[in-house]
């Protein structure tokens, strides 16, 4: 097997492209039973242990359970459920009868799990016993995991006849996964992966995650969200790799337990994962296996490498994706395309993929080091699948008679590749005349030790048109007031440029964010259109 990249991304992409392409074959059933496939860890954090045979079992009980309620191949089934071997099974038995994945994120409401069910023709949707709640009437069937009940899944596990349940090829252009965007600006769009989107998962868990056959690992990330459920399952599983999955929600003292017991050498996960880390001002365990980090889903801020680097003595690699696409640019971790971390940078394009820079106003690439719209070559990037939203929505991103796709950031890509983030496009604050991110301010404002947090926003001015303007959550223990303010916008001036620094300074418990952890700063501009209060100080 080559470990060429263009050579080794053509032999993924052949795996699950073929018109025989089987998912339960690909992720569980060609593996030897006895190899470990996920290790469970419970919020007391013990761990179970399982393999590929057991996940088989279990699976083709899930998937019987599944098809006496209905479900066949092309349905919509759904989960709401926490990180559990239930979970992997189900997500598996989906699969086995050829139907279409439907994740649902636990921390969603009421209102958001019904409409995402309704927009995806759910059939049937799996919830845990303490989700139940969340799943209002519809038209699908709701099967309870966790309980004794009759109709529940445990019992109904136990009961099925399931030695005949085998799989359901559906071929690389099969649907695998019917998800949303996460709606930060609107509605959620639904958009369906067919079943060769995998390749591009397990192309960036060799090539930008440098996971390998010898490697601990452990993403994380939440499988209600896209890198979740590719990183942590989808990927790891296919490539035969032990993956890792921790009951419950973040905490710095389980995180440094899980990888000193189970002697973690690769882990990812969101920045705020790495902050939450470093504020809690715990002492770093002795003796960790640890030698590769990532992150992805919110630009990297130095910060969190200074410390890394300090208390780890390695680089978080940062990585760059959209539920649309996978997993496009990063830093690699893979020895034959390594190169040195940089602050405020993304990386390069992962094997699979090519990228370029339009102008602002035309649909061309720009010369090297030229800031504008980031966008992936379609015809050279044979990972993309994605051709639109559910629906026909979005079809504006393919420009130029589709060999251009809009990933809605601005950036810059200089003579080496390297890609360097400005911001979201929505998200440029336009200040007399000047084009200013909010990356690189926020990023500045993040090394100050009196702030924790921190977002930059557009707000108008009669002047300027636009002024910047932060929001800002103080480290513990600190005092605010006007006289911090100025503080940080001095700081500001001196370490990123005079012209750039926040004019108006606001500082908050919290930052609103999505249930994945991004920032929503459409929220905090239409909380500053809404409030009539001071121009600068705390709210």
């Amino acid at each position: 097997m080559s470990s060429e990249p263009v050579t080794r991304v053509s032999e993924i992409l052949e795996q699950f492209g073929r018109p025989s392409a089987d998912v339960a074959w690909l992720l569980c059933d060609r593996h030897p039973a006895s190899r470990r496939a996920v290790t469970i860890v419970d919020e007391d954090l013990s761990f179970t242990h399982y393999t590929y045979g057991e996940l088989g079992e279990a699976s083709r009980r899930a998937a019987a359970v599944l098809a006496e309620s209905g479900v066949r191949r092309g349905d919509r089934v759904a989960t709401v459920m926490g990180k559990s071997v239930d979970l992997v099974a189900v997500v598996l038995g989906i699969w086995r009868l050829g139907a279409v994945y439907v994740p649902l994120f636990t921390a969603f409401a009421e209102d958001a799990i019904g409409s995402r069910l309704a927009d995806a023709g759910a059939v049937v949707v799996v919830a845990d016993e303490d989700q139940q709640t969340k799943v209002p009437p519809g038209a699908w069937t709701l099967i309870v995991a966790g309980t004794d009940s009759p109709e529940g899944l445990g019992s109904r596990l136990a009961k099925v006849s399931w030695r005949a349940i085998g799989s359901a090829p559906v071929g690389g252009d099969g649907a695998l996964v019917h998800m949303f965007t996460s709606g930060t600006t609107g509605k959620p769009k639904g958009v369906v992966h067919p079943v060769r989107y995998a390749a591009g998962w397990q192309s960036y868990l060799e090539f930008g995650l440098g996971v390998g056959p010898d490697s601990v690992f452990w993403c994380g990330a939440d499988p209600g969200w896209a890198y979740g459920l590719y990183t942590a399952l989808v990927a790891p599983l296919s490539a035969g790799v032990p993956t890792t999955l921790l009951r419950g929600g973040f905490s710095a003292a389980a995180t440094w337990t899980v990888m000193k017991s189970l002697a973690i050498t690769d882990y990812t996960a969101a920045p705020t994962v790495y902050r939450g880390l470093r504020a809690s001002g715990m002492e770093v365990p002795e003796g960790l296996a640890l030698r590769a980090l990532s992150s992805a889903g919110e630009p990297l801020t130095p910060e969190v490498n200074d410390w890394t680097r300090e208390v780890l003595g390695l680089d978080v690699h940062d990585h760059y994706g959209q539920t649309e696409l996978g997993m496009p640019v990063g830093f690699p971790h893979h020895p034959s395309l390594r190169r040195p971390v940089v602050a405020g940078a993304m990386g390069t394009a992962l094997p699979g993929w090519q990228i370029t820079v339009l102008g602002e106003d035309h649909d061309e690439p720009v010369d090297d080091g030229t800031t504008g719209r980031l966008a992936i070559v379609v015809a050279d990037s044979p990972l993309m699948t994605f051709r639109g939203y559910v629906g026909g929505r979005g079809t504006d991103r393919f420009r130029a008679d589709g060999a251009y796709f809009l990933t809605g950031d601005i950036a810059s890509i200089d003579t080496t590749g390297l890609v360097r983030f400005s911001s979201r496009d929505d998200d440029v604050i336009i200040m007399a005349g000047y084009r200013i991110g909010p990356f690189d301010i926020e990023s500045t404002l993040l090394q100050h030790p009196a702030v924790d947090e921190a977002a930059v926003v557009a707000a108008p001015d009669e002047v300027r048109g636009e002024v910047v303007e932060a929001f800002v959550v103080a480290a513990p223990g600190t005092e605010v007031g006007d006289e911090l303010i100025e503080q940080l916008q001095q700081w500001v001036k001196n370490n990123y440029a005079a012209h750039a620094y926040p004019r108006r300074i606001h500082f908050v418990d919290t930052l609103p964010k999505t249930p994945s952890g991004k920032i929503q700063r459409a929220q905090l501009r239409q909380r500053r259109r809404d409030e009539s209060g001071p121009s600068a100080g705390a709210l």
